[in-house]
């Protein structure tokens, strides 16, 4: 049977965490309730010290700790987030934490978490790999082992979050909430369903990688493929079992969301808040964004923004992508003469249409027959998809054919 957590359990959590952990802004946002049309309030622990909510259970968990297992250490497998909130909590502590990595971990997270002063190994080309080299050595060192999201103590710790929500937004109507493996949401739903039952939870998954759908299906967890997604930090192949047991039935609306709307939910919390999400933060805003969500028009919801942990390489590929799924960044062939100025007139018709070159490149070895014609590849910068239609129904009429790309 699944272990159960209790709100008096969550409520313990808050006052054992103190000061410790951030109360974290839960502002409204007027630019995200125009574009979404219902009454956004963005919970912003993202703030918290090392970038997550993450750190709510972590902390919770350590302190639960019987004297000896403290001294002794931790350990846990984990990509991200996890590691980061065990590490920073544990030096504040003195816990010696030791995570395991696989090898494909973020640079960035690596130096962190030494900095931080894990232990760091990296073991493995998979998560599971990683996981269960952690269960391997916590048997050997004699180590407790701390599951990132189906630990009672890591759940109690992320129901923290709701309660303060709670107090920050009181009239609140719904919630929505990121999924990986589930202990962010079962602590969460656990908190409002126990304290105002009538708040819709709504929970979001990426398209790519549904274990929460997938377990809901089943009526139990089961394993999932994991596919490459811009939401990394709910690539989960398994949902936790005490997670899911808390969470199933406290979920009123379970929805997944697209690599297009997670990129554009990125880019639109840069360019309208001023906030760096990480893809699994940005899930609750791209499913408002997606349409999915019509009933909450005019209601009074908050966003949870559980993390800002986004590597900076990366941010830029995905604002890219973002741009490109609002049609502010286009891309179209076009078929003209390989004679002088041809070119020329080509930008001069782009610019007068309002539109900006981004960049150009000539093909002539596979533009065709006509050897006096050449395709050149076009990128541009415009407002809108509309502006581009425009731009490219102008190009037509002008008698240079263009196809999208």
């Amino acid at each position: 049977m699944p272990d159960s957590v209790s709100l008096a359990e969550v409520q313990a959590a808050r006052a054992r965490l103190g000061a410790a952990i951030a109360t974290t802004p839960c502002p409204e946002s007027i630019p995200l309730s125009e574009i979404t049309g219902a009454r956004i309030f963005c919970k912003l622990d993202n703030l918290q010290r090392t970038g997550s909510f993450k750190e709510r259970g972590a902390r919770n968990a350590l302190l639960l700790l019987a004297p000896e297992r403290r001294a002794r250490g931790v350990i846990a497998a984990s990509a991200g987030n996890h590691a980061l909130g065990l590490a920073y909590h544990g030096s504040l502590l003195g816990v010696p934490v030791t995570v395991v990595m696989p090898r494909f971990a973020p640079l960035i997270k690596v130096a962190t978490c030494r900095r931080l002063g894990a232990t760091i190994v990296q073991h493995g080309d998979t998560f599971q790999e990683a996981r269960e080299h952690a269960g391997t050595l916590a048997a050997s060192q004699g180590l407790t082992y701390i599951h990132g999201y189906d630990d009672p103590a890591i759940i109690a710790g992320q129901g923290t979050l709701a309660l303060e929500v709670l107090e920050q937004v009181p009239d609140l109507e719904a919630i929505v909430v990121p999924i990986g493996g589930g202990g962010l949401i079962a602590g969460v739903s656990l908190v409002i369903k126990a304290l105002r039952p009538e708040v819709k939870v709504v929970g979001i998954e990426p398209a790519l990688t549904q274990c929460f759908h997938a377990a809901k299906a089943a009526g139990h967890p089961v394993k999932v493929a994991i596919r490459p997604t811009v939401a990394d930090g709910l690539a989960v192949s398994l949902a936790g079992e005490n997670a899911f047991a808390l969470a199933a039935p406290r979920i009123d609306r379970l929805l997944t969301v697209s690599e297009e709307h997670l990129a554009l939910a990125i880019l639109r919390m840069v360019e309208l808040e001023k906030l760096v999400v990480e893809g699994a933060a940005a899930a609750p805003l791209a499913a408002m964004l997606s349409g999915q969500l019509p009933e909450l028009t005019g209601r009074r919801t908050v966003l949870v923004l559980g993390g800002g942990n986004i590597d900076p390489a990366v941010l830029g590929r995905v604002i890219e992508k973002g741009l490109v799924a609002d049609g502010r960044l286009g891309r179209f062939t076009a078929s003209i003469s390989d004679r002088p100025g041809s070119l020329a007139a080509l930008a001069g018709a782009i610019g007068a249409a309002g539109a900006s070159i981004k960049e150009v490149t000539h093909d002539r070895a596979f533009s065709g027959p006509d050897v006096n014609a050449v395709r050149v590849i076009v990128t541009v910068e415009t407002r809108d998809r509309e502006h581009l239609a425009t731009l490219l129904t102008g190009l037509a009429a002008s008698g240079i054919p263009t196809t999208a790309m």
